[in-house]
């Protein structure tokens, strides 16, 4: 009984790391590696290259070419990836419409940065919100980041003690948030969250790509 529950246990726990795309720690060390561990200047950098979009929000497009493949056989690879990694936690489905062939997710991803500033501690989280639009042979997929998430603990003291502090949940506009806004009391932290938020979106695009391509096991045929 001990060895079962114990096999239970170990499973659950396997389900929830795989569940997760990509932990922060993980994703800080991808973004360094591609962009340099100098995160203003990274920023700055990154920044030269990206618009953000009419509703000031920070968003990517990429289209995925699918060349045989029909949009019922696509709507099933992208709806088993959208399951596998957008179905526990704090990582959900939003909308599924096979119909009109458009799934949205939004991701999330913990502790992307953080800092002190006075009496308060900021620790910023990442909720992108991922659609992808399925047609016949090919699929466009829209990440965007309308905002950081942010745990603010307010009052806890320089070492942001929480039995003391006052725990407020923030929105950071990105357009009020560095590089986009050069005063930004807020900068070293947002400076990071832009890098992780763009680094990210690599990730994403990556991964759908890849389930698009070649299946979320390989092994996706007719032929079995």
């Amino acid at each position: 009984m001990k060895k079962l529950f114990l096999l239970g246990t170990l499973l659950l726990v396997s389900l929830t790391i795989n569940a997760q795309l990509m932990r922060a720690e993980e994703l800080e060390k991808y973004a360094k590696e591609k962009y340099g561990e100098l995160w203003n200047d990274a920023a700055a950098n990154l920044a030269k290259d990206i618009q953000l979009d009419k509703n000031n929000a920070l968003t990517y497009t990429q289209v995925i070419e699918a060349p045989g493949k029909s949009k019922e056989q696509l709507y099933i690879l992208l709806n088993y990836w959208y399951s596998n990694t957008f179905g526990s936690g704090k990582a959900v489905i939003q909308l599924n419409d096979k119909d009109a062939g458009v799934i949205i997710g939004k991701g999330y991803v913990e502790h992307i940065a953080d800092h002190v500033g006075g009496m308060n501690t900021y620790v910023v989280n990442l909720t992108p919100i991922i659609k992808t639009d399925i047609k016949e042979g090919k699929v466009r997929v829209t990440y965007t980041v309308p905002f950081y998430d942010v745990n603010k603990l307010a009052g806890g003291g320089i070492l942001g003690n929480a039995r003391t502090a006052t725990r407020i949940e923030e929105n950071w506009a990105v357009e009020k948030c560095y590089p986009f806004a050069e005063k930004d009391k807020h900068k070293k932290s947002s400076s990071k969250a832009f890098v992780m938020a763009h680094a990210y979106s690599n990730v994403i695009m990556d991964k759908i790509e890849e389930a698009v391509k070649n299946g979320m096991t390989g092994n996706e045929t007719e032929d079995w």
